[in-house]
């Protein structure tokens, strides 16, 4: 298998939703932009989101085993993929690419 690269590029808060649903929260995403982790045969990295790994772990197994042009190619690196988690509040995207060297 493939190393993946994981990197946390952007979150996005819908502070309507979170009002109007959620119960408050004292520790929600721990999660940093640019944070990035190295994932080894499709296993979750230490530190993780197990909630953003449900989301990602797909993907990740895809491209370790080779996959290519996931999402009928509409990333420009076809050895790559763009996936958000399923925080419904306060969603994180993560870019997942190919470690070739």
């Amino acid at each position: 298998m493939k190393p993946i690269k994981i990197t946390a590029l952007r979150q996005t808060t819908y502070q309507d939703l979170i009002e109007q649903y959620e119960i408050p929260q004292t520790a929600a995403c721990s999660l940093q932009i640019g944070q990035s982790w190295i994932c080894h045969e499709a296993a979750c990295p230490k530190g993780f989101c197990t909630s953003a790994w449900q989301s990602l772990y797909p993907y990740v197994f895809a491209l370790a085993n080779g996959a290519h042009h996931l999402h009928d190619s509409w990333m420009k690196d076809p050895q790559s993929a763009l996936v958000s988690c399923n925080d419904g509040f306060r969603p994180m995207s993560f870019l997942l690419e190919v470690i070739t060297s």
